[in-house]
C-alpha cells in the first residue's frame, strides 16, 4: 500500500481536500443511485470520508471500507456512529448483501494484475444484491500512457488550514506487464517562502483501456449499464455503471 494512506493520511487530507470537490463527487454518485433507485451502499476505497459525509447527510445507508487504518481513524472520527471497515477489496466479505458498490477515487488504479481485478470484482459480485449496481472510475490508459511517456514530471499545489503544501510526482511507465506506472512523490510544506520535506510516498499504479474494463466485467458477471469519460482534477478518467446479472 502507498505510504500515503498510513504515514502521509494527513497530508492527504490537506491535499485532496483542495483537489477535488468532494460535493460535486457527491452528486455525480448520487445520480447514479437515484437512477437505479439504490439507498445502500459500500464504498471502496473510502478513504478519510470526505465523500461518505456527504451520503450520511442525506439519509444513504453508509458503510466504508479501506485499506489503512490511519485513513479510517480520520474517517470515523469526521463521521461519527457510521460503520467503516479496514480491508482488501481482493478479499472482503460482508455479513448481509448490499444493493451498490461504489469504487471512488480511481481506487482500482491500485489494482495492478489481472488476477487482482478479477478476484475484487468477483468479491463485489458477490455482496451485491440481485441486479445490484457497481459504479467506478479508472485512468485511461489510451491517453495517460502517452502524456506520462513524454511529460511524466508533474507539480500539485495546495492551501489547506492556512499551510501550503506541495507535491512533486513522478511518473514512470512500465509496459513489461499490462498499463503500469510506478509513481513516486515528495511532499512539501511551504514555511516563509522555504520548501521543508515533510514526506515521501511511493506506489505501482495501472490504468486500463476501455476494452479491458469490458472484458474483466464480461468475465465477473457484469452488465454494463454506462460507460463514458468524466472531468477530474488531474487524470483522463472513465466512469462506468455496470449491474450484477446472474
Amino acid at each position: 500500500m502507498s505510504n500515503l494512506y498510513n504515514d502521509l493520511a494527513e497530508v492527504y487530507e490537506a491535499m485532496y481536500a483542495t483537489f477535488i470537490d468532494y460535493k460535486l463527487e457527491y452528486e455525480l454518485y448520487e445520480s447514479f443511485l437515484d437512477k437505479f433507485n439504490k439507498k445502500k451502499l459500500l464504498e471502496i476505497g473510502c478513504g478519510t470520508g470526505s465523500l461518505a459525509k456527504h451520503f450520511i447527510r442525506n439519509n444513504y445507508e453508509y458503510c466504508g471500507l479501506d485499506m489503512s487504518a490511519d485513513m479510517l481513524k480520520i474517517a470515523k472520527e469526521k463521521n461519527p456512529n457510521t460503520p467503516f471497515v479496514q480491508g482488501d477489496m481482493r478479499s472482503f466479505k460482508l455479513a448481509n448483501q448490499i444493493e451498490s458498490v461504489l469504487i471512488t477515487g480511481r481506487t482500482i488504479s491500485y489494482l495492478v494484475e489481472n488476477n487482482h481485478v478479477l478476484s475484487s470484482f468477483k468479491c463485489i459480485h458477490n455482496v451485491l444484491t440481485e441486479k445490484g449496481l457497481f459504479c467506478f472510475d479508472f485512468i485511461d490508459a489510451n491517453e495517460f500512457i502517452p502524456y506520462v511517456n513524454k511529460t511524466n514530471s508533474i507539480t500539485h499545489k495546495a492551501e489547506f488550514k492556512n499551510k501550503n503544501y506541495i507535491r512533486k510526482s513522478i511518473w514512470e511507465p512500465n509496459i513489461l506487464s499490462n498499463w503500469h506506472l510506478n509513481w513516486s512523490s515528495t511532499y512539501y510544506e511551504e514555511q516563509q517562502g522555504n520548501l521543508i520535506e515533510i514526506g515521501k510516498d511511493s506506489a505501482k499504479v495501472r490504468a486500463f483501456t476501455k476494452d479491458e474494463i469490458l472484458l474483466f466485467l464480461n468475465l465477473t458477471n457484469f452488465k454494463v449499464n454506462d460507460i463514458f469519460k468524466r472531468k477530474t482534477y488531474a487524470f483522463p478518467t472513465y466512469m462506468v455503471i455496470a449491474e450484477k446479472v446472474i
